[in-house]
């Protein structure tokens, strides 16, 4: 039977304003990707977001950004330098791996968050400039990437290991790409609906695009969000309908200290 990973962006608290419910969805996800500080997160939620990982035997990646708090990170931003970029990529990914180093419980991977991930899917000079900057700090770490995206061509081609990501909540376009958001149904609601999408997925290698084909896929994690009202019921309720299909949950890196 199949297993998968069940990765959230998670540590996107800052300072007095609390972003998603972490502890809940702690006790769901294999897979935590925290924010390093440039769209959300400080040293005090990086580290009790580690802390509540290790506790919970949940590995943790590097969720670099945009230099962007003010945005979010989700504001598509052209004109940096690549090597600035390159820059700002290592600095996030050092900030992660010195407090868990710290803390004693390693990182295991990277996904790049919000616009940095999405331009990087489509350009190819980003997605070199990302996984440059991955190999320059750990060769050994995982890069999540998406099917058909041109971070996951460049991360094979430079040798980086990766982990295949899709969505549980989101539609796909015919070329692999995820739907914008402003397209009308490009975001699903429906519980059932996703199950369906992430079983066709998982279970049968095939990406159900928003036009009714198909794309294959070999998933090695599903992204869940956790900052929508309810995510962790609605996280808890997709694990235990996956257990019940036979698909087996569990980190696709596991931690080594």
């Amino acid at each position: 039977m199949p297993t998968i990973d069940l990765n959230c962006d998670m540590g996107e608290s800052f300072g007095a304003y609390k972003i998603g419910d972490d502890a809940a969805m702690m006790d769901i996800i294999t897979t935590a990707n925290i924010a390093c500080g440039f769209h959300a997160g400080d040293p005090s939620v990086m580290r009790d977001t580690i802390v509540s990982a290790r506790e919970n035997g949940v590995a943790i990646g590097a969720h670099p950004s945009f230099m962007d708090l003010y945005g979010f990170g989700r504001r598509r931003i052209y004109g940096e330098r690549p090597e600035d970029i390159e820059a700002q990529i290592i600095y996030q990914i050092a900030a992660i791996q010195g407090m868990a180093t710290a803390l004693g419980w390693p990182v295991t991977h990277v996904k790049t968050h919000g616009s940095l991930g999405n331009i990087a899917a489509e350009d190819e000079t980003l997605a070199s400039v990302c996984v440059k900057a991955i190999k320059a700090v750990d060769p050994s770490l995982v890069f999540i990437t998406l099917p058909y995206s041109q971070t996951m061509l460049a991360a094979e081609e430079a040798g980086l290991a990766v982990a295949c990501e899709v969505y549980a909540d989101r539609r796909y376009l015919e070329n692999g790409m995820l739907a914008p958001r402003q397209m009308e149904g490009s975001v699903i609601h429906d519980l059932s609906a996703s199950v369906d999408q992430v079983l066709s997925m998982v279970c049968d290698n095939r990406i159900p695009t928003i036009s009714g084909s198909h794309l294959s896929v070999n998933a090695a994690t599903v992204c869940i969000h956790g900052d929508t009202p309810g995510a962790p019921a609605t996280a808890r309720a997709l694990r235990d309908r996956l257990s019940e299909a036979g698909v087996t949950i569990a980190p696709f890196t596991k931690p080594k200290m």
